[in-house]
């Protein structure tokens, strides 16, 4: 199976990146996934606002929307309107915070952590993890009876994470996810 780009978000994670990773970031921008999440969890936020501007930069000139990852303050500075952030991030969130984004995501490990997120305005999840993947070593995953509770439960739309690839991209869909989230897929 041929995996459709726009059912896709990139992850990125540069350590897992085999060569240089903004000419990576670049040759992804390329393909024209749904969107790229710039998740580099181990930067300080001002390190992350230095490369999150050259991405910004990579995804604009693709159009391909930038997705920046907890730095709201980044996010508001380099004039991006879309943010990722975790359930607890979201929470502590006021309504003006929120309203500065058009496009708002959180990771959900539950069901309720979905319903939860779509209360608080968020306009897409990330459900996971579904399969196994080396990210989680030693945690089940999640599978697919979860993603299907989840994206019948939510009106928004849903991507998986943990272990999509082109070989259950159909799995993913047929759960009724909008697409999958992939990393080590794009970064290696």
């Amino acid at each position: 199976m041929t995996i459709c780009m726009s059912d896709i978000l990139c992850v990125t994670n540069r350590k897992l990146c085999k060569k240089d990773f903004l000419v990576r970031i670049e040759e992804i921008a390329r393909m024209k996934p749904a969107g790229m999440i710039l998740r580099e969890k181990d930067l300080t936020q001002e390190e992350y606002k230095v490369l999150a501007r050259d991405v910004i930069k990579i995804c604009r000139k693709y159009g391909v929307p930038c997705i920046l990852h907890h730095f709201t303050k980044v996010a508001k500075e380099w004039n991006v309107n879309a943010i990722h952030v975790s359930l607890p991030v979201l929470c502590a969130m006021t309504e003006e915070e929120k309203k500065a984004f058009t496009i708002l995501g959180a990771s959900c490990h539950s069901v309720e952590d979905a319903i939860k997120a779509k209360e608080l305005g968020c306009t897409y999840i990330i459900a996971g993890h579904i399969f196994a993947t080396d990210c989680k070593k030693n945690i089940p995953p999640r599978g697919l009876e979860f993603l299907r509770q989840v994206c019948h439960t939510v009106d928004i739309p849903v991507y998986a994470i943990g272990g999509v690839n082109a070989e259950n991209m159909e799995l993913v869909k047929e759960a009724g996810a909008a697409g999958g989230c992939m990393m080590s897929g794009f970064m290696q």
